[in-house]
């Protein structure tokens, strides 16, 4: 839900202009990946699951989180451009993620996000270039991506209580483990 209204509020703090609110959202932004991505690994390493994608996934969040905070100051292609470049190569590896875990449940929402993203991110890039560029694609961008996350968060929470009383009814891991 977070992710929804961050996209909002960046919405409307201002898409032509780079103010402190909309910059501190872009910075704040990639943080709450971070975080996201720190609880789909602890999940992840519960389960026994594979972690190297989710670590590529911090690293990324994090160095875009810096990157954001020097282009800020440069203006909004330079915001674009750092923002696309993470979004491609965060999108990518979200759609592998995604790929190799598509047996477990709530997955395919993940899928078509890491795809979406890249699509986005190369198109961030080639917005930077124009002399009319504007945050407000990037609005649009982060609410679509926070109803994906709520989707996929969802559907991951829903079918976690069925295996996990599945998986507590056959004596063991929810997951076979």
């Amino acid at each position: 839900m977070a992710r929804v209204t961050w996209g909002t509020g960046l919405l409307l703090a201002s898409a032509r202009t780079l103010n402190p609110l909309s910059a501190t959202l872009l910075v704040i932004y990639p943080l709450f990946d971070v975080a996201c991505a720190v609880v789909d690994l602890r999940s992840a390493t519960a389960q026994r699951g594979p972690v190297r994608g989710l670590y590529l996934n911090i690293a990324l969040s994090a160095l875009t989180t810096a990157g954001l905070a020097a282009a800020a100051t440069a203006g909004i292609p330079g915001v674009l451009r750092v923002w696309g470049a993470w979004a491609v190569t965060a999108g990518l590896v979200q759609l592998a993620v995604g790929i190799h875990r598509r047996a477990m449940p709530g997955r395919w929402p993940m899928i078509a996000s890491g795809a979406i993203s890249t699509l986005a991110g190369a198109s961030f890039v080639v917005q930077a270039a124009k002399a009319d560029a504007s945050l407000s694609s990037l609005g649009g961008y982060a609410f679509l991506g926070g109803v994906f996350f709520l989707v996929s968060a969802l559907r991951l929470g829903r079918a976690e209580k069925i295996t996990g009383r599945l998986g507590s009814a056959r004596g063991g891991h929810p997951f076979g483990g």
